[in-house]
């Protein structure tokens, strides 16, 4: 995938970026992940990743607050963080679920296929009920097993 602005391509990075702002911004309003990857849309979502190496520089509250203002985002009541503290003592930080989230990405990208295309398409998917469910530990799952239970349908 190239650069929007510039002659050259996005790098990995750029997309872990993208994803850690997407859980960071779902988890602020209370929505689910993919509430945030729709209504900002694939336009908007390649521009941010496009500009993602300048908004690595940029404090991620300040840029959660522009995502909310730029693309009419809206609090919603889905707490990602009601678990059985029994099942789940640690809840993993938007870091954490970024890199879960950039890994599946890469590993699963069709042909033709460029990363917001990819990302839409994955935070879309019913597996991220269960990869965001901390009472089950999908999420701590190494990347592969992720990638082929999102291939066959299940865990």
């Amino acid at each position: 995938m190239m650069n929007k602005y510039f002659n050259e391509p996005i790098v990995e990075n750029d997309l872990f970026f993208i994803c850690f702002m997407i859980e960071k911004t779902s988890r602020f309003l209370h929505q689910q992940n993919k509430y945030v990857v729709n209504q900002i849309g694939y336009a908007h979502l390649y521009h941010l990743i496009s500009v993602a190496n300048v908004l690595h520089s940029d404090n991620p509250d300040k840029i959660v607050r522009d995502w909310i203002d730029d693309y009419k985002l809206e609090y919603g009541d889905f707490h990602i963080e009601n678990v059985n503290v029994e099942l789940c003592a640690n809840i993993p930080t938007e870091l954490d679920m970024g890199k879960v989230y950039t890994r599946l990405i890469i590993d699963t990208l069709l042909p033709n296929e460029d990363y917001i295309q990819g990302l839409i398409r994955i935070y879309n998917d019913d597996i991220c009920s269960i990869i965001d469910d901390y009472n089950n530990s999908a999420y701590y799952e190494p990347s592969y097993v992720i990638a082929r239970a999102y291939k066959n349908g299940e865990f």
